[in-house]
């Protein structure tokens, strides 16, 4: 779309409109190209779609009773490992944080330490060390070395994120809560942390909703996630490509809503700023 609009010289200049249907129509060629590229691959391989079946996994209703299905139950699953992780991680980061700003060598040392060696190896790894070798030893169980695994390796990425937004703050605003008779711990509470907890928030969020997705690796251990349980029913169905694409899908829903959400918050911020 096109605007002409005349500045204050009297000259009119043209602008092109960015129009939120052309992202749709986009948006909807790239999805009926997708669709037609998987129909044509799998009328290749003779495979039969068998969608009438797959309903009941997610929901059934059994004597006018709603009864929740294994993909839903593995949700619940997904949901409660990233929750705590989630939780678990913000407490790993704000530490980590601590010790990588504080005076002690050794505290910068341990924290540098730390997240070099979770942000330079595979999750994967992490995950299999903690359940195979740490675990029988400390007497862990499963749930807890996914949630600990989870935890660790997204608290190396929340304690950059901390860091950079208390970094980011202009040095002014330490010096001018000093000169009010702030001691350092009441400076940063009550001058630079309500900043930098605006400019930390959407990262911090974005990184929640990755920890989502990452915990599909815990189906590796044995545990009943959303991805497990698909896993089990195309075991015992055969319905490969119909479970997988409804276990994307329900992960993109997830995935869509949270990050609308940090939308919601951003502009917020923006308009608090």
């Amino acid at each position: 779309m096109i605007r002409n609009v005349v500045n204050n010289t009297g000259r009119t200049r043209f602008y092109f409109m960015h129009s939120p249907w052309i992202d749709v129509i986009k948006f909807l060629l790239l999805l009926i190209t997708l669709i037609w590229l998987i129909y044509e691959g799998t009328e290749g391989m003779g495979y039969h779609w068998q969608w009438h079946r797959v309903p009941k996994y997610i929901v059934s209703i059994e004597n006018g009773k709603f009864i929740i299905g294994p993909l839903i139950r593995g949700l619940i699953i997904t949901f409660h490992i990233s929750g705590w992780s989630l939780l678990l991680a913000f407490v790993i980061g704000l530490t980590t944080t601590a010790l990588r700003m504080s005076q002690s060598i050794v505290g910068r040392l341990i924290a540098r330490g730390y997240i070099e060696l979770i942000r330079n190896t595979p999750l994967l790894v992490q995950l299999f060390f903690l359940y195979f070798v740490l675990a029988p030893a400390l007497n862990i169980s499963r749930f807890s070395s996914a949630v600990l695994a989870l935890s660790l390796f997204e608290g190396a990425y929340a304690s950059e994120i901390f860091r950079a937004g208390i970094v980011s703050i202009n040095r002014g605003q330490w010096e001018a809560a000093y000169s009010l008779g702030m001691g350092k711990l009441n400076a940063f509470m009550y001058v630079v942390s309500p900043q930098a907890i605006r400019r930390i928030l959407p990262p911090l969020t974005n990184q929640g909703i990755s920890l989502i997705k990452d915990s599909a690796l815990v189906s590796t251990i044995a545990i009943y996630d959303l991805t497990m349980e698909g896993q089990i029913i195309i075991s015992e169905t055969f319905l490969t490509f119909e479970i997988w694409f409804t276990v994307a899908a329900i992960y993109l829903f997830v995935t869509v809503v949270l990050s609308s959400m940090t939308n919601i918050i951003e502009k917020r911020i923006r308009i608090v700023e």
